[in-house]
Formats: structure tokens, sequence, C-alpha cells
């Protein structure tokens, strides 16, 4: 059976700072305290979840 998994991405410095850059314009827009994350779809083989 197969699972999806939602890991954390790992993401370049470019695009990290991109992602904080939206942070701030959404703060700045909505005056609320937005906080964004970044996950990574994963497709996980049953198999490798029991190792």
């Amino acid at each position: 059976m197969t699972d999806i998994a939602f890991p954390v991405a790992r993401l370049q410095d470019g695009t990290l700072r991109q992602l904080q850059q939206l942070e701030q314009r959404l703060r700045e827009e909505t005056g609320e305290e937005i906080v964004l994350v970044a996950y990574e779809r994963k497709t996980v083989d049953e198999e490798e979840t029991k190792r």
C-alpha cells in the first residue's frame, strides 16, 4: 500500500527568503501574524515505513 506523507520542505536560501518576504507582505496587508509553512508531498511505500 502507498501512503502520502508531507515532511517539511528543505528550501534553498533564495526560496526561503522569498517565502519570508511573502509572509511580511501578507502581515502588512492583513494586520495579522501570518506564518507560511512549506511541506513536500512525498509518496511513501508502506514497506519503507516499517524499516
